[in-house]
């Protein structure tokens, strides 16, 4: 598509989760440097301005209450995968961020959700996206490939397995974001050529992103079919996406990325049952 295509924002509903135990004091992706100093007061500031900023788009957000002791617990994506009105909970591979689950479990039974705790590890929206009718699900250094099959029964959507190669980019949404219901961005070289083959395949036009646009989590992005909200270091890829006849708005998350993560990690989308 170009950029004189017309494209229509839709409002979303997102979860989210305030910074306020936020630091780096263990290391469980090769982001995360204990012997680098974190500024909690500015990962605060930065998510305060991505949150208000949902706000401002038009976008409903809710908040799930913070645990002493879960410092990644503000990379909410990764907590769940709701289709709906069903919320599939993370099972997480590393034991530091494991009791983040019973809160989720916690939360989305408090809301009424249909919830099922997942029996095989898996990190959420962190490697399962939904790209219209379809899952695409990220396997390699966090999620069970045999997770994939229990998303398409729990959430009913088909699933395609997408196999992740580089480390730097151990989730799916560090590695791949979900523009519309039938367009995404990636970065190739995450991929096996078996994925990235299927992704060629199913996804043609697709936006393809720079190794250096994809260094500052240029894909760790939310769109929500018009604006895309991307870290502000990825001018490479913001150019492009406004060549397809998206906006762009570029925000600074550079603290939180000491921990690996972004826009996209501090955002799960909440998919109501259709009425």
């Amino acid at each position: 598509m170009s950029a004189d295509t017309p494209r229509t924002a839709r409002p979303r509903h997102y979860l989210m989760c305030r910074p306020t135990h936020f630091t780096v004091d263990y290391s469980i992706n090769p982001w995360m440097n204990p012997a680098k100093p974190t500024d909690g007061d500015r990962a605060i500031a930065q998510w305060e301005r991505l949150h208000a900023l949902f706000l401002d788009l038009g976008h409903t957000v809710e908040l799930i209450e913070p645990t002493p002791g879960l410092p990644d617990m503000v990379f909410a994506a990764n907590g769940a995968t709701v289709v709906d009105g069903t919320a599939l909970v993370a099972r997480f591979r590393h034991e530091e961020r494991a009791d983040e689950a019973p809160a989720y479990v916690e939360w989305f039974r408090a809301r009424g959700y249909r919830v099922q705790q997942a029996e095989f590890t898996n990190e959420g929206e962190g490697d399962y996206l939904l790209v219209g009718g379809r899952l695409l699900a990220g396997t390699g250094f966090r999620t069970d490939r045999r997770a994939h099959a229990e998303a398409e029964r729990v959430l009913g959507r088909p699933v395609v397995t997408l196999e992740l190669v580089d480390p730097r980019y151990y989730h799916l949404d560090t590695a791949l974001s979900v523009l519309s219901d039938t367009e995404i961005m990636y970065y190739p070289a995450a991929f096996s050529p078996a994925s990235l083959k299927t992704l060629q395949e199913l996804y043609p036009d697709a936006v393809l992103a720079s190794a250096e646009d994809a260094a500052v989590f240029g894909l760790n992005a939310v769109s929500d079919g018009r604006r895309v909200v991307l870290p502000e270091a990825a001018v490479g890829l913001a150019g492009q996406l406004r060549a397809r006849g998206f906006e762009t708005i570029a925000i600074d998350l550079t603290e939180l990325l000491k921990a690996g993560g972004s826009v996209k990690c501090c955002t799960l989308e909440l998919r109501a049952a259709a009425e």
